[in-house]
């Protein structure tokens, strides 16, 4: 079988005071899973950049990225889906979560902050979120985008 390459994403673990953000992003309001803002990298952008476009086009908000603090892959065997996610801590440094966001891309349809009590009770993934959001978890530092030379 002849499989596509995995796909690269970038997410956020974006906290205000004791909550974390989090965001349903799935086309259909009725799916009650929730996930770290961020998507799909872009060729010839750097992981902070594309960083900042996902999660400002699924909050509104601006970033600063951090350190990587994740390296989490998942895959659908039945459509050969495969996904490698790279997780940042990130940090707000403009804008507010309006309630009448909309993303442009159509993919997520709900944003909100909640506690580590409330994350307790959402489907959530990835399963290390509680850590990620309110743990001590290994910090990982990324490497600036190099030109490659031949």
């Amino acid at each position: 079988m002849n499989l596509p390459a995995p796909r690269l994403a970038v997410r956020a673990v974006i906290r205000d005071a004791d909550r974390v953000l989090v965001v349903n992003a799935f086309p259909d309001p009725a799916r009650d899973l929730w996930c770290l803002p961020g998507g799909g990298v872009e060729a010839g952008s750097s992981l902070s950049d594309n960083l900042r476009r996902e999660v400002a086009e699924e909050t509104g908000l601006t970033i600063a990225p951090g350190p990587i603090c994740h390296v989490g892959e998942f895959h659908d065997p039945d459509s050969g889906f495969h996904q490698v996610e790279l997780v940042f801590h990130a940090t707000v440094t403009g804008g507010v979560l309006d309630p009448t966001w909309r993303d442009p891309t159509g993919v997520v349809h709900a944003r909100r902050f909640v506690t580590a009590e409330e994350l307790s009770g959402l489907r959530f993934k990835p399963d290390a979120l509680p850590d990620l959001a309110f743990g001590t978890p290994p910090r990982i530092i990324p490497a600036a985008l190099v030109r490659m030379v031949r």
